[in-house]
């Protein structure tokens, strides 16, 4: 059977509009990001990155990410698992419910937690009973980054879970493992590299987050300013340098993501290769 395929000129025009694509919203961001940074020179740009504030929404950010993450892939992993390896009443209802902040605006997100936890939320009496602060404070950011982010993991995990089937489970408890066992010794081994590239879109999801984080914050200087809302400070100001010096850290961290990410594909795509060979040469051997 013959090969058919687009002619040379069809593919290369394509090639040159990804290309075009790439460049005007990707890369020249990019280099102006990092011209605007240097524009005044190394030491406006070192000031501006070691300034006391931007250090404390550097922390800030740090701190709401290593909580949220961890929160995230415990989220993910359970309810893919749950998902993809069991039949339930309500799976339809929790696979929605997963989905919901990617259909919800992250403003009213905030704004959500704003009417449940505010002065004059829902909870406000219990948290005043408690003496407990959410709203324009470090918990309130947690929750909201929190809620903006629990998708990546599980959505990553539930096709790769899907896809591997039950049938290693199953044996691992025929042959006498417990639940908890086969779990740690072959569910999660075998979904690892799905839950590394879930961690690194969520990780980078919660520390560039925005809007729901702008609206339960309070844009407390040194306090509650996460790196995003600090460069929109800076840059309503009028300090264009440094506004510009501080997004390269997000710039930088953006970069790093794509890296990681595609290091992991790769590493996602050449496992089911080997799984497939794997399979394949079992296979043949039964059949001779």
């Amino acid at each position: 059977m013959k090969h058919v395929t687009e002619p040379a000129y069809v593919r290369w025009s394509l090639i040159a509009v990804a290309f075009l694509f790439l460049g005007l919203f990707l890369i020249l961001p990019l280099i102006a990001v990092f011209t605007e940074a240097f524009k005044q020179g190394a030491d406006v740009f070192f000031a501006a990155i070691s300034d006391p504030e931007t250090l404390s929404a550097v922390k800030l950010t740090l701190l709401v990410a290593a909580i949220s993450v961890p929160l995230n892939v415990t989220f993910g992993v359970a309810a893919a698992w749950a998902i993809a390896k069991f039949s339930f009443r309500g799976k339809n209802v929790l696979l929605t419910l997963i989905d919901l902040p990617f259909a919800v605006s992250p403003v009213i997100a905030g704004l959500i937690f704003v009417l449940l936890f505010g002065s004059e939320g829902i909870a406000a009496p219990l948290l005043a009973t408690l003496d407990l602060k959410i709203i324009f404070a470090v918990p309130g950011i947690v929750l909201a980054t929190t809620f903006v982010t629990f998708p990546f993991v599980a959505r990553e995990l539930i096709p790769v879970m899907e896809a591997q089937g039950k049938d290693e489970e199953e044996a691992a408890v025929s042959l006498g493992a417990s639940g908890w066992k086969t779990f740690w010794r072959v569910t999660l081994p075998n979904v690892k590299w799905g839950i590394l590239y879930g961690v690194i879109l969520c990780n980078a999801r919660a520390m560039g987050e925005f809007g729901a984080v702008s609206v339960v914050s309070g844009h407390i200087r040194g306090m509650t300013n996460t790196l995003p809302l600090h460069v929109e400070i800076l840059y309503n100001e009028y300090q264009f340098a440094a506004a510009f010096s501080v997004a390269t850290l997000l710039a930088v961290l953006a970069l790093v993501t794509l890296v990681v990410k595609s290091v992991i594909e790769w590493k996602t795509e050449r496992q089911f290769e080997v799984e497939e060979e794997y399979h394949f040469d079992v296979s043949g051997e039964r059949a001779g």
